[in-house]
């Protein structure tokens, strides 16, 4: 039996880090990989792949020039998915080199299989023909989600699939039902509408991304509308079938609300919730609990409730992103061996890359509302900034919230061209605790879209002083 300092389990984003990061401590390390290639989900099926995906996109349809081209401006005519097939692998393949050279470079021994817990610092790792035994005195679980899969949905991975299946469709559809309005399924709505595709988005809440800033998820839907989208809100799907009729270019599937309306489409994506894959592991052997959807929980340092086994990424739940399962990797192997550190969670950025692309860091108008925090609201919208006129992006906007009396800044919010590299700019200015004045005072490149801050910080201080 191999004994390691700490054993990960997953070589997605915050396994990776995790055992880069224990093995920088001078760790003896090894990471667990059931799949046959690294990167898990993050790098295989879902940011990588995508993000790839929809940069192509962008980039063949030239859907984000048309404000400066006008609406018939295109690239490519005729997209095909060998288009954007290419572009994705080509970016995956790069992306897996590089994990692999990382945790060669740092000697963490890596092990293929599928790990499962045999006692609680003892795993089993079990391969075609062979199990190994390893133990480990720490022991990071970060195994990930796979889509949710429900009983009642029909899927073939033809017609119905998940976020999963798209990625291995043949063909561009020319019709698609989108159930789901979380961060994946109105990012593969937008980027599919871009391509020409109608589509129909039904939410079961009265909005989607119901966790952003409400100004910015009502802007957001309006340019999803204007895209094409069909947005079919506070409506939850009853049942789904396959259509006998469906074939070529006619409907294949059918969704019937529970308000009774018959939605057809070619093809139907269904985005709603991921699920842990914690149950191969086995880890009531270990003494730990799931919940219903197989994820674990931690405390503030990702510690299950067997204090030498921590859980980091989407395996424990919101907000389920690469950015932020990297660094849960790190701070967890950080305070299992008792190494100094410090992070500022609450300033974690989320990043959505729909069509326009959305970011935020801090709180929302309706958080600080309800905190009773009083806060002015400064607004710069691209159509000021020539950079804005120079990208032909007339839409977007940034969007500081500023306390109204240490004038400190509480929450950026952004939609448009590059909204998540703008918002890092804003998280460090949280993060070292500074004012509106840093923008006021401080000289940008010119013309570029951080003057947006600037404008942003101007205009919330105009509105502070009544002017």
């Amino acid at each position: 039996m191999k004994h390691f300092d700490c054993v990960v389990i997953g070589t997605g984003p915050g396994g990776q880090k995790a055992a880069i990061a224990a093995a920088k401590l001078g760790k003896k390390v090894a990471i667990i990989e059931k799949s046959n290639v690294l990167g898990g989900a993050g790098i295989n099926t879902g940011t990588i792949p995508s993000k790839s995906l929809r940069e192509a996109v962008l980039y063949l349809t030239g859907v984000n020039k048309r404000g400066l081209f006008g609406e018939s401006y295109r690239v490519k005519r005729n997209i095909t998915i060998s288009d954007l097939v290419y572009v994705s692998q080509q970016v995956v393949h790069s992306e897996l080199e590089v994990i692999r050279d990382q945790l060669e470079r740092n000697n963490v021994e890596l092990v293929w299989g599928a790990a499962r817990f045999d006692q609680p610092n003892v795993l089993l790792v079990d391969r075609h023909d062979e199990s190994e035994v390893i133990s480990g005195d720490v022991i990071v679980i970060a195994s990930g989600t796979q889509p949710a899969r429900p009983a009642t949905i029909p899927f073939d991975d033809k017609t119905i699939f998940t976020s999963d299946g798209l990625l291995s469709l043949d063909h561009i559809p020319r019709t698609m039902i989108v159930v789901g309005g979380g961060v994946i399924g109105t990012e593969y709505a937008c980027i599919l509408a871009a391509l020409g595709v109608k589509i129909i988005l039904v939410e079961g809440r009265h909005e989607v991304l119901g966790f952003l800033d409400n100004e910015i998820t009502e802007a957001f839907q309006y340019q999803m509308r204007r895209m094409g989208i069909t947005l079919r809100l506070g409506e939850k799907v009853a049942r789904i079938e396959h259509l006998e009729t469906g074939g070529g270019s006619e409907p294949a599937v059918k969704a019937i609300l529970e308000s009774g309306k018959d939605l057809r489409a070619q093809t139907l994506l269904y985005a709603v919730g991921r699920q842990g894959t914690t149950g191969a592991l086995c880890v009531e052997k270990a003494g730990l609990k799931v919940d219903d959807r197989q994820r674990l929980t931690v405390n503030e340092h990702y510690q299950t409730s067997q204090p030498h086994i921590y859980a980091v990424g989407d395996v424990i739940g919101f907000p389920a992103l690469a950015s932020t399962a990297m660094e849960q990797g790190r701070l967890a192997v950080y305070h299992a061996f008792g190494a100094p550190t410090c992070s500022i969670p609450e300033l974690f950025p989320y990043g959505i890359y729909a069509v326009p692309e959305i970011s935020m860091v801090g709180k929302t108008e309706d958080q600080l509302t309800k905190a009773g925090i009083p806060y002015e609201a400064g607004i710069a919208q691209y159509r000021e900034l020539a950079r804005g006129q120079i990208l032909g992006d007339i839409d977007g906007m940034l969007k500081l919230l500023i306390h109204q009396d240490n004038h400190q800044i509480l929450g950026v919010h952004i939609i448009g061209t590059g909204a998540t590299e703008l918002v890092h700019i804003g998280q460090a200015v949280m993060a070292l605790q500074g004012t509106v004045d840093y923008f006021i005072n401080n000289v940008f490149n010119y013309p570029t879209l951080a003057e947006a801050y600037k404008v942003a910080a101007l205009n919330g201080m105009n509105k502070l002083r009544h002017v």
